[in-house]
């Protein structure tokens, strides 16, 4: 769960910090549009001409408007570079 939190909390603050308008898709089918105003463990503050407190449980997919650039720390972005390294062909020299 912990892994699940470290990448949904860089992405929802990304979007909050830029003020992108994101299209929230509901597990129901219901799409809601606005801006992100805030976001906890469990719930996401989206904000149009109201704001509406949606539980995290209901959402199915965040669209952002345009694309952003998502920053994690230190340690999970060499995560991810080991996680490329592996992924690496590897190739013989013959010496």
């Amino acid at each position: 769960m912990a892994k699940a939190q470290t990448l949904q909390d860089p992405f929802l603050n990304a979007i909050r910090k830029e003020r992108i308008p994101v299209s929230i898709y509901l597990v129901n089918g219901i799409k809601l549009q606005g801006q992100v105003e805030s976001f906890d463990q469990f719930v996401v503050l989206l904000r149009s001409n109201v704001s509406q407190m949606i539980y995290k449980h209901a959402i199915s997919t965040i669209v952002p408007a345009r694309n952003i650039r998502v920053s994690f720390d230190d340690e999970e972005e060499e995560a991810l570079e080991d996680q490329e390294t592996v992924a690496a062909p590897v190739t013989k020299s013959e010496d």
